[in-house]
C-alpha cells in the first residue's frame, strides 16, 4: 500500500496548473467540458485519469479554491450506472448536464416496507406499449424538490424471485402523476421527502439495461452510495472531521479531562484510519482491481465515527450546543448523525455483508 501523495514536481500537477491559469474561475460547464469533475470517467466526459492523476486533480482544484458542481447523486451514483448499463443515446443525453450540475437527480429507491430490504419493493412498472406505467410510493427521497430526474427501481415481473423481476428506469420528476411531499427532519430541514406515482407514463427508451435485470444495476448504484457516504466529512462526506474538532479544543486550550482526551484521542485515530482506508482503495484502483465489500467496511466505519464525533463535539459545547444559528455546525451535525447508521444500508445490514463476503459466514435464512 502506497500512501505517499504525488510529489510538488509530479509533470501532471503542470497539465493542471497550465488549464487553471487560462480558466482561473472557471464555470461549471467550463469544469465539466475540462475532465476535472470526473476525471476518472473516459472521454468525453471525463479524462480516463488513473487514480494518482485524480488525487493532483483534486489536490489542485482544492488548493486554487475551485469547488466542483454540486449533484452528488447525478455525479456520484446514477452518472456511474449510465456510463456502466445505459446506451450511446442515454449516455449522450444525460451525463454532460449531470457533471456540470445543470441538472440535479434523485434515487427513487426505498420504500416505506423496502429499506434494509431494498429487493423488497413492491412498486409496480407495466409495459404498455412503448411506456411503462409506474404505480406505488418511495420514501426517504433526498433532493426530490428539486431534481430533474431520478434513479427508479421498479418491479416489472411480480411472479419472479424478489432479487429477480427488478428494472432499472431514468425517471424525468416532472412527469404527469408523480407528486413530492416533504419529510422534515430533527435539524428543521427538508432533506428527503415521499415520492408518490399514480399511472406515471415512462418512454421505454427510459429502461436502462435490460428489463428483469436492474437488482444488478443498483447494486452498481449502492456500491458507489457507499463509497460516497464514506468519505470527506463525517456527516456522509460533508460537514466537518474529527480534524476540525482537534483544532477547535485546541484553539480552545488544553483539554484537562483525561477521559475527554481519550475520546478525542479515539476519533481522531479513526479519522486517520479512515484516511488510510480511503488510500488503500486508492492503491487498489491503481492496481486495476474494483471496489469489494470494502466500500461497506468504510461505511460502517466511518458512520460511527461520525456519531462519536458529534457527540463529543456537542458535549464540548455544553449549552451552546442547543442554540440554533446558522454557525453552529455541531449543533446541526448531532441532530443529523442519528441518520447515518440507517442511510445507506444500515449498519446491520453492513454487518451482513462483511460477514458473509469477507469472513465466509452463512448468510441469514430465508423468513417466508
Amino acid at each position: 500500500m502506497d500512501f505517499e501523495l504525488p510529489p510538488e514536481d509530479h509533470p501532471y500537477r503542470q497539465v493542471v496548473r497550465e488549464w487553471l491559469s487560462e480558466f482561473p474561475s472557471p464555470t461549471p460547464a467550463q469544469l465539466a467540458s475540462s475532465g476535472f469533475v470526473v476525471p476518472h470517467w473516459p472521454l468525453p466526459w471525463g479524462r480516463g485519469a488513473n487514480p494518482i492523476e485524480q488525487i493532483i486533480i483534486d489536490d489542485e482544484l482544492k488548493r486554487a479554491g475551485i469547488r466542483r458542481p454540486v449533484n452528488p447523486i447525478g455525479i456520484g451514483w446514477a452518472g456511474p450506472t449510465i456510463l456502466h448499463a445505459g446506451t450511446d443515446a442515454q449516455r449522450e443525453r444525460y451525463l454532460r448536464p449531470i457533471i456540470s450540475g445543470e441538472e440535479i437527480w434523485c434515487q427513487l429507491f426505498s420504500e416505506p416496507n423496502a429499506g434494509s430490504d431494498l429487493a423488497s419493493i413492491q412498486i409496480r412498472a407495466e409495459r404498455d406499449g412503448d411506456e411503462w406505467v409506474v404505480n406505488g410510493q418511495k420514501i426517504w427521497t433526498s433532493l426530490a424538490q428539486f431534481s430533474s430526474f431520478g434513479i427508479l427501481i421498479a418491479r416489472t415481473d411480480p411472479t419472479a424471485t424478489k432479487h429477480n423481476g427488478i428494472s432499472y428506469f431514468i425517471c424525468p420528476m416532472n412527469t404527469s402523476g408523480i407528486e413530492v411531499r416533504p419529510i422534515v427532519g430533527m435539524t428543521g430541514e427538508q432533506l428527503f421527502n415521499e415520492v408518490f406515482f399514480v399511472d406515471v407514463r415512462l418512454p421505454k427508451e427510459n429502461l436502462v439495461g435490460e428489463v428483469n435485470h436492474g437488482w444488478e444495476l443498483a447494486k452498481v448504484t449502492l456500491a458507489n452510495e457507499r463509497v460516497s457516504l464514506s468519505t470527506g466529512g463525517v456527516l456522509w462526506g460533508a460537514g466537518p472531521t474529527a480534524y476540525d474538532l482537534i483544532d477547535e479544543v485546541k484553539a480552545r486550550g488544553a483539554c484537562t479531562d483525561a477521559v475527554l482526551r481519550q475520546r478525542l484521542a479515539r476519533v481522531f485515530s479513526e479519522e486517520k484510519i479512515l484516511d488510510l482506508l480511503r488510500m488503500r482503495s486508492i492503491t487498489s484502483r491503481i492496481k486495476g482491481e474494483q471496489p469489494g465489500p470494502e466500500t461497506s467496511i468504510r461505511k460502517f466505519f466511518a458512520d460511527v465515527h461520525g456519531q462519536r464525533t458529534m457527540a463529543i463535539a456537542v458535549e464540548l459545547e455544553g449549552p451552546n450546543a442547543m442554540i440554533e444559528h446558522p454557525d453552529n455546525q455541531w449543533e446541526r451535525g448531532f441532530l443529523f448523525s442519528s441518520a447515518l447508521t440507517i442511510g445507506g444500508g444500515t449498519s446491520e445490514i453492513q454487518r451482513n455483508i462483511l460477514g458473509e463476503r469477507v469472513l465466509g459466514l452463512p448468510g441469514d435464512p430465508m423468513v417466508n
